[in-house]
């Protein structure tokens, strides 16, 4: 038994699964000892796989147990693949030492075709020969043939390196000439792909995964959603002749498994999928790249909280590889590492071939009014019009899903708000139903008010998509309309179909929120309308600026990627913000320079560091004693701030009550190792939980 070795164990009166780590430690009484009953049989976990575990495990303050679930998050694929079995002749000629063997055609149709083929499958002689289960199962009987027993072979083809690339631009070869000469480098290193929306950032860098393909190593390339996966997968099949290794919680638990099972063994040469493809168990990786690496989806925020693209890095550094952060709006903590000269940089200011950038309008909409009750203004309404007589297609957008975010009787002011959590319910019209978008709780939209019982008193505030899709049914009724949000694009299935759709002009006009704001090649789309970009410039969150641009620019990046024009206008009652003007100007490092400016000014990220402490239970008071019990304990010091506690925005969250602490220190402070100090103070209820999240990109 060897470290990285799977075995079963006994624990208490269960036998449970788990990884050999190492010699152990400590002084344990024999007698208390048991016996390992085996080790499976299945690759044993790499070394440099173990020490990534242990890293994020100190690094997030998580337990190793709750990190190394995540490398063992498909407990059937420990099992021994079913055998796989295959018939062939025992004889070479065939014949029989049997004189009473009955020679039928069926059975003389099986051994004419087992004589020119090597051994097949059973539905293979089946479905060739027309014969069927039992004549086969008579011949074994007979000694005429013989039934191997096989390992399966890998579900994953491997990639054809031979197919021909598709032309790149001077600014894209030398982009890729770059990553390439890092992978055939053969370590460490994290290089920033900077290329503007359009710019072809996705072919540059397949060209530094075949190096890593060439070499035999294995890569694996991480997307921010699920949905984006579609047209990036249909490009990777045109790149490279197969279909990769996909992981994401869509996937279906026989694919899982199969999954689990060839990146441990190494057949499955390239895996693209969510954040949690990061901690399959690979048994050769040479490249990691993280797209859209400025995606705030790539933090997980449950169970281990971290951000995949900063563990990204550090399985890169453990592990001696290069990684590839691609990105058009690049995060502040990225751009800061760039330059520190820790991260390198390749830049695309241009989009690929004859595309040019949009050009952005700022629509003020305490000037240019929409008609009461309705969203898009009389500027937007004009230019969808000359758009679709153009024979173009157009998208709106909005972040906001569902009909409106907030249900309210006009008699007696009641609002309608989730029971489980500090939110208000969100109704969907088209399925008759209110819904909490945090813990998924529904209920049947009322005829009456529950407060007063006022009856047709109940009024929807504010737009969602599916209220600016009636709208825009009502003013364009002859278009074909669609509706694209995380509730209805629930895969890559559905979001291949609308691609297809899009891509064969099926649908004239794209209504959706940011599950379309990137990724997405539409060559007919040349306009793109915000309709509110206002919404979430005013929240109280660090990023929220960041994020707002980022997001916007991404939706602008949507218009004019083909040989037309594109023209993005940003319906705003704030045309001088600075997040809007950036925008309108195209002047990313301008608005990147002040940003960084302020937070140096507050000494916060990427100029300080943020941890969050989260305090939550079934019971108000025991969590508020929990929390008052920890603020007692609270660190003090230089370069040390800590707010709280408080109550949370979500104070009440999937019911349970919560209290935050926001950390603040400089650089210099170990900022887990005091707050590992700070906790082991306190003593907390087994009812109450503390949840500890580094570098916290939510507030809520």
């Amino acid at each position: 038994m060897q470290p990285g070795d799977f075995v079963e164990i006994p624990l208490g009166r269960q036998t449970q699964r788990g990884v050999v780590w190492g010699k152990a430690k400590g002084d344990v009484d024999p007698a208390k000892l048991r016996e390992i009953y085996g080790v499976l049989q299945v690759p044993p976990m790499a070394e440099v796989t173990r020490k990534f575990i242990d890293w994020v495990s100190a690094y997030t303050m998580s337990p190793q147990g709750a990190v190394l679930r995540m490398a063992m998050s498909v407990p059937d694929a420990l099992e021994p693949p079913k055998p796989v079995f295959r018939f062939t002749l025992a004889q070479p000629d065939g014949e029989s030492t049997d004189p009473g063997i009955r020679m039928t055609p069926p059975r003389k149709r099986v051994m004419a075709f087992l004589r020119d083929h090597p051994p097949m499958e059973q539905a293979d002689i089946m479905r060739e020969t027309g014969a069927g289960a039992s004549v086969i199962k008579g011949l074994v009987e007979a000694g005429i043939v013989r039934r191997l027993m096989v390992a399966p072979p890998s579900p994953f083809n491997p990639p054809d390196l031979d197919i021909p690339r598709p032309h790149l631009s001077e600014a894209q070869e030398n982009a890729a000439n770059e990553l390439c000469r890092k992978v055939a480098d053969d370590g460490f290193s994290v290089t920033l792909l900077d290329g503007v929306t359009g710019s072809g950032k996705t072919e540059v860098y397949f060209e530094a995964i075949r190096i890593a393909l060439e070499t035999g190593k294995q890569v694996v390339v991480l997307l921010p959603e699920i949905a984006l996966s579609a047209q990036w997968l249909q490009r990777f099949r045109d790149r490279f002749g197969v279909e990769p290794a996909l992981w994401h919680s869509e996937v279906g638990q026989a694919r899982r498994r199969e999954t689990w099972r060839a990146v441990a063994d190494g057949s499955a040469r390239l895996v693209v999928g969510a954040r949690s493809g990061l901690f399959l168990p690979y048994a050769n990786l040479g490249l990691i790249v993280v797209d859209e690496e400025h995606e705030h989806a790539f933090k997980q925020e449950d169970g281990v909280i971290y951000h995949a693209r900063d563990m990204a890095v550090a399985r890169g550094h453990i592990g001696a590889i290069p990684v590839i952060l691609a990105s058009a709006t690049p995060s502040l903590e990225t751009l800061a590492n760039v330059e520190a000269g820790r991260y390198g940089t390749v830049e695309l200011s241009e989009r690929h071939g004859v595309a040019v950038l949009p050009s952005v309008e700022i629509v003020d909409i305490r000037q240019d009014r929409p008609e009461r009750q309705r969203w898009i203004t009389p500027t937007l309404k004009k230019r969808l019009a000359e758009t679709f007589a153009a024979g173009e297609q157009a998208m709106l957008f909005l972040n906001r899903r569902g009909y409106a975010p907030l249900t309210l009787c006009r008699t007696c002011g009641h609002r309608f708000q989730c029971p489980n959590c500090t939110a208000w319910l969100v109704e969907h019209r088209a399925w008759g139903k209110l819904q909490c978008h945090h813990c998924g709780y529904t209920a049947k939209t009322p005829d009456t008010c529950p407060a007063c019982g006022a009856e047709e008193k109940l009024s929807a505030c504010g737009p969602g998509v599916e209220r600016l899709y009636e709208e825009a049914v009502e003013t364009f009724p002859q278009l074909r309309i669609e509706v694209a949000t995380s509730d209805n694009i629930a895969g890559p299935k559905a979001a291949a179909a609308l691609i297809d759709r899009v891509h064969n002009h099926e649908v004239d006009l794209l209504i959706g929120t940011q599950i379309l704001a990137k990724g997405y090649h539409f060559p007919m789309l040349t306009l793109v309308g915000v309709v509110d970009a206002d919404l979430g410039l005013a929240g109280g969150d660090l990023r929220a600026a960041e994020r707002s641009y980022q997001l916007m620019t991404q939706v602008a990046g949507r218009a004019g990627r083909g040989d037309r024009p594109g023209t993005v206008l940003l319906q705003t009652a704030d045309p001088s913000n600075r997040v809007i003007k950036a925008i309108a100007a195209g002047d990313r490092d301008a608005f990147n320079e002040v940003e960084l400016s302020q937070r140096l000014t507050h000494g916060m990220p990427p100029h300080g560091r943020l941890a969050a402490l989260i305090i939550s239970g079934k019971k108000e008071n025991e969590v508020d004693e929990a929390a008052w019990r920890i603020g007692r304990a609270a660190p003090r010091g230089d370069g040390i701030m800590v707010l709280g506690p408080a109550p949370a925005p979500l104070s009440l969250l999937r019911g349970r009550y919560r209290r935050r602490f926001l950390i603040r220190t400089d650089k210099q402070v170990r900022l887990q190792a005091m707050i590992h100090d700070w906790l082991a103070k306190v003593k907390t209820p087994s009812s109450v939980r503390v949840q500890i999240d580094i570098d916290p990109y939510s507030f809520m």
